[in-house]
């Protein structure tokens, strides 16, 4: 009989020890409670519920509504499923393409609402050549979509649906991250809605010729949160909630690694869409390599030895009638600066010709015949 008794005080004391220890776990939670002051003077014994297992569902509800929880019940609302349906084409008899009657495929992706009235961004490649759009929002509501814009250079659409008082996301800073962050992607990804993964950031300025994509001008964030096919277009978060890039692309035969358009260009782009239909891109005209020891080995076009102890872009050919040459360049400038920012490699002059506006002067630093040279060039709208 004492031991029976016993097993039932030790089971008495372990399941006390258990409560209480759920309740310190709530309590490391309380963001009210000032941890600087010692322990005896700010901890009260939380008044419990009656009903006991309604007091561990409270508690344990409490101790897993971490940061992740807190990002998505901020700006899932505003996270929309997007489905694009494309007339099929075929060859005809004659070697020519033609609608097939009858017959379409559909594609889904994402994208999050960026104003009240009902303006959206997502992915060029999500919409592109779609003959309807459709937009539907986590609460059911379904509407028709009008594509005011798509820019392919940047893989970045905006589309419009009729509504007003529409929940919004809060747009942050890229630019501000840094490598190892934690990062949280929402999306739509193989047709599951509202799907949430995250990881963290694992490089920045990813440029599109290293993960393949070289007919893009962007300059990508790399992260490890899972990106499948329907992610498209989704939002990328910080922990705070804030977006801050939009997650675009998976590189083949790849495990964890997803790719996201950083929210600065993301803005940049969208209100050109948004206002104008399209999306200007600065554009001087010239092919260029970033200086290393390869550009002694690997290019044909002649490096000056001067140059082996430089860093900066070489110029290895301006394109007849280009703004480059009426700014008066020449193939073997060596770009060191433009607008007083420092340039090592390619994507570095990308990126500030980028932020430039069409027709007004640049300023682009170049190494020449031993001599440094201030050029001031125009940048023209890019070719179509």
């Amino acid at each position: 009989m004492s031991k029976v008794f016993s097993k039932i005080i030790l089971s008495t004391g372990f399941l006390i020890a258990g409560v209480s220890f759920g309740i310190w776990g709530a309590r490391q939670f309380d963001s009210s409670q000032d941890l600087s002051t010692p322990f005896s003077e700010n901890y009260s014994i939380p008044v419990l519920d009656s009903n006991p297992r309604r007091e561990l569902d409270r508690i344990e509800d409490h101790r897993n509504f971490n940061f992740i929880a807190a990002a998505v019940e901020k700006v899932g609302p505003a996270v929309v499923r997007i489905n694009a349906s494309r007339e099929v084409v075929q060859e005809d008899f004659f070697g020519g393409m033609q609608p097939s009657q009858g017959r379409q495929e559909t594609g889904t992706g994402s994208g999050f609402i960026i104003q009240e009235d009902g303006l959206i961004i997502t992915n060029a490649h999500v919409i592109e050549n779609s003959s309807t759009v459709t937009v539907s929002l986590r609460d059911g509501q379904f509407f028709e979509g009008e594509v005011l814009g798509i820019d392919q250079m940047t893989d970045l659409a905006v589309v419009k649906i009729d509504a007003s008082n529409l929940p919004v996301v809060t747009l942050g800073k890229s630019e501000d991250l840094v490598t190892g962050e934690w990062a949280i992607a929402i999306g739509n990804p193989l047709g599951l809605d509202n799907t949430v993964t995250a990881g963290i950031i694992s490089a920045l300025g990813r440029s599109s010729n290293e993960i393949g994509v070289p007919d893009k001008r962007v300059r990508f964030i790399q992260t490890d949160a899972a990106i499948n096919p329907g992610n498209s277009g989704g939002p990328l978060l910080n922990i705070e909630g804030e977006v801050i890039g939009i997650n675009t692309a998976i590189k083949a035969n790849a495990q964890g690694l997803g790719f996201a358009i950083p929210i600065e260009t993301a803005q940049r782009i969208s209100q050109q869409l948004a206002s104008k239909g399209k999306a200007e891109h600065p554009y001087l005209g010239i092919q260029m390599v970033t200086l290393n020891a390869n550009t002694f080995t690997n290019y044909d076009f002649p490096v000056p030895e001067e140059y082996q102890n430089k860093q900066g872009v070489l110029i290895i050919r301006v394109i007849p009638d280009s703004p480059a040459e009426r700014g008066g360049f020449q193939a073997g400038d060596l770009i060191t600066e433009i607008e007083q920012q420092t340039i090592i490699q390619t994507v570095d002059v990308q990126e500030q010709v980028d932020k430039s506006n069409i027709g007004e002067p640049l300023s682009v630093t170049v190494y020449r015949n031993n001599e440094i040279v201030v050029v001031e060039v125009i940048p023209g709208q890019f070719p179509e």
